[in-house]
């Protein structure tokens, strides 16, 4: 796989920025008017947050009731996003994942320096996507690790040391999440009529399947009307399976229809936020659509979320299910690709909204 040159200019750490105590954020961070939030996007608390909708509950799925593969089916279908209760994962986990994530985020710097990333992989400390010198950055820090398979195990030396519990915590929390999604990705093959197993064949199996986390820290923000904490996106991968801050909402959802406002989202304590990736949305045919979103800066509090990723193996070349493709009337609707080719493009050029699906479509002579 062609890898990415390294960072095009000096890497700041948003979080060095916010504890500097200045007023205003350097121009860097500042948005293009038209992709900036409201003002009341960016309270301080989940209970005294509010947005234009007054905050939106996206569909909620019990994963032990007897109906839980049809609500997955229609919630990838018209939402693309659910929240996940009982779910299964140790909810005792959960809390040590957070409780070690904190931990380092509250490292002096130089500590948490000695683990810095590039682009060529992303692993370790980073405070940027995309390599494009110039770019408008976003407010927010982030670690980045590679879990599964065994052979992409990120090494040793991506690992902080510090707190003592926090690789056995993310490491038990992977394979717990990596089983909830084998039992998710079940569910929506059966609600495409291609058989439980079909989606995760495509995946390469349980075994050839990626699993990756991004632990998001967004700091306090002087000014989080001007910029965002993560810039709008659809996420490159399978499938995301989000553990939001609960004390501080965040999230926005693109409304339905691709045109619509942003829908901040409420978190449901103990669940998780799963959405629907590129990937899926690629091999469904557009059966199951990825959506955009995007995370807000806050004034008043800072916000750790950890996101876990469930990807298709990097070197399978993925394409609609031939179930789900029926012309004249149903082409493929997307060419080819692996997604270590795929994920490149947000390598290079970060976060687009949904441009990097799009630029996958196949051209009419393909079909």
């Amino acid at each position: 796989m062609e890898e990415t040159a390294g960072w095009p200019e000096p890497v700041v750490r948003v979080q060095s920025l916010s504890e500097s105590g200045a007023a205003t954020i350097p121009d860097r961070y500042v948005k293009p008017v038209d992709d900036r939030p409201s003002p009341s996007d960016c309270c301080s608390s989940s209970d005294a947050a509010s947005s234009t909708d007054g905050g939106t509950v996206i569909p909620v799925v019990d994963l032990s009731s007897a109906d839980a593969a049809r609500a997955v089916s229609e919630a990838c279908r018209e939402w693309g996003f659910f929240q996940a209760v009982n779910h299964g994962v140790p909810l005792e986990l959960l809390r040590r994942a957070r409780a070690a994530w904190r931990g380092f985020f509250r490292l002096p710097l130089e500590l948490k320096q000695r683990h810095e990333n590039s682009p060529a992989t992303y692993e370790g400390y980073g405070s940027r996507l995309g390599v494009e010198p110039g770019a408008v950055l976003d407010w927010g820090d982030y670690y980045f690790l590679h879990l599964r398979p065994p052979s992409a195990l990120s090494p040793d030396d991506k690992w902080p040391l510090v707190p003592p519990d926090l690789r056995e915590a993310t490491e038990e929390y992977g394979r717990e999440v990596a089983a909830l999604c084998e039992r998710l990705l079940a569910a929506m093959s059966c609600g495409l009529g291609v058989g439980e197993k079909r989606l995760q064949e495509e995946f390469g199996g349980a075994e050839g399947a990626g699993v990756c986390v991004r632990v998001n820290y967004y700091p306090r923000c002087p000014q989080p009307e001007l910029t965002l904490g993560l810039s709008s996106h659809s996420d490159p991968g399978g499938m995301t399976v989000l553990l939001a801050d609960e004390r501080v909402r965040g999230l926005q959802v693109r409304a339905r229809g691709g045109g619509g406002g942003w829908m901040t989202v409420d978190p449901v304590a103990d669940a998780f936020i799963v959405n629907v990736g590129d990937q899926i949305q690629v091999l469904t045919n557009a059966t199951y659509r990825s959506v955009e979103h995007r995370v807000t800066a806050n004034a008043g509090a800072e916000r750790l979320s950890i996101a876990a990723f469930y990807n298709p193996r990097s070197d399978l070349p993925l394409a609609p299910m031939p179930e789900l493709v029926s012309p004249p009337g149903r082409p493929p609707l997307y060419r080819p690709m692996t997604f270590d080719e795929y994920r490149l493009y947000i390598r290079r050029k970060g976060p687009r909204g949904k441009s990097q699906v799009e630029s996958l479509k196949a051209d009419d002579g393909d079909r």
